[in-house]
This record gives structure tokens, C-alpha cells and sequence, in this order.
């Protein structure tokens, strides 16, 4: 069982329960411009808390099937930050993907390092993961920080990996190995 885990004095991690869609839905459109240089172009109906809950929903299915982790951060009752374990492959491979955002106002404050180191020893003790993977933008420099910070190593660069602002961008490429 994954426990909430205390970040820093004000900022608290745990798994994302039914409940938080309207949080996650506020998170977002406090966040949308802050978000949109770093994120896929998103439909209107994403920033609705029905499209939230349903997408919690999901990602708790996928929790209960072993597949994921969807990690919200709070302080008080307002996400301020959602951290995602996702696709776990088990078998020989044993490796998952990490990808993350934090709230504007808690950027550059430490908040997205800790959490990252926190998502690595539950993947490690926890999930029982040899690999955890994540991708940032060229000139994302902060989230490379923050990966950095918490053992990732870049182990290469894919040209026009993922669709983001509406283009296909070439990304940077981590991974930190857990049982090494």
C-alpha cells in the first residue's frame, strides 16, 4: 500500500482518490497557460471536472491492475501538482514511465524534487521497478534539474517524440535505474 508521504512542510503526496476531480480541475485552470508550452494541446472538455474524474477513474483502474501510480500533491485540500507512474511492464523489463507537473505558484521551491525522490523509492521499494524512464523538453532545464537531482541520467535525445503545444518536439531522454 502506497502511504502519503510528507514532501516539505506544507506539501503533502498521495495516491489521487474519486474525490479530487474538482481539485485537479481547479489545478488546471489556475495552471493553463503556465502548462501549455510543456503539455499536449488539450480539448476545452479536459479543463471540466467531469473529464477529470473519468480520467482519475482511469488512471485507479490502472493503479488496481498494477499498470500505474497517479500521485497528486496537496497543500491543505488544493492539488498543487500531479506526478504520474505509468505503463508498468513487469516480466523481464520491469521498467515504467514518469511524467509530472507542478503548480505555478510551488515551481522552483524544491516541492517537484522531493517528489520525484519520494516516486523513486516507491518504485523501488514499493513497486519493485528495475527502471523508471522520463522525457523533458530540450529546453526544459528545471525538469531536467529535478530529474538530475534524484539519480536520473540522460541516456539520449528522440527527435519529434511527443506532440506537445501543438508541434512534435524532440525531447531528452532519463532514466534511473533502481536495482543496479
Amino acid at each position: 500500500m502506497i502511504e502519503p508521504h510528507q514532501l516539505t512542510e506544507s506539501v503533502t503526496m498521495r495516491l489521487l482518490r474519486p474525490g479530487d476531480a474538482a481539485a485537479l480541475c481547479a489545478a488546471y485552470l489556475r495552471n493553463r497557460d503556465y502548462l501549455s508550452p510543456w503539455e499536449p494541446v488539450r480539448p476545452g472538455e479536459y479543463f471540466t471536472e467531469d473529464w477529470q474524474a473519468a480520467d482519475i477513474a482511469g488512471r485507479l483502474a490502472a493503479h488496481e491492475a498494477g499498470e500505474g501510480c497517479p500521485f497528486g500533491l496537496f497543500a491543505g485540500k488544493r492539488l498543487v501538482g500531479r506526478f504520474n507512474v505509468a505503463g508498468i511492464v513487469r516480466g523481464p523489463f520491469q521498467s515504467a514511465g514518469l511524467g509530472y507537473w507542478v503548480d505555478s505558484e510551488y515551481a522552483g521551491r524544491g516541492v517537484a524534487s522531493a517528489a520525484v525522490r519520494r516516486i523513486v523509492a516507491v518504485a523501488r521499494d514499493e513497486l519493485g521497478l528495475h527502471r523508471l524512464e522520463a522525457s523533458t523538453l530540450l529546453h526544459n532545464i528545471g525538469s531536467q534539474r529535478v530529474l538530475q537531482k534524484a539519480g536520473f541520467q540522460q541516456i539520449g535525445m528522440a527527435p519529434q517524440y511527443l506532440q506537445i503545444a501543438g508541434k512534435w518536439q524532440d525531447h531528452n531522454l532519463y532514466q534511473v535505474l533502481l536495482h543496479a
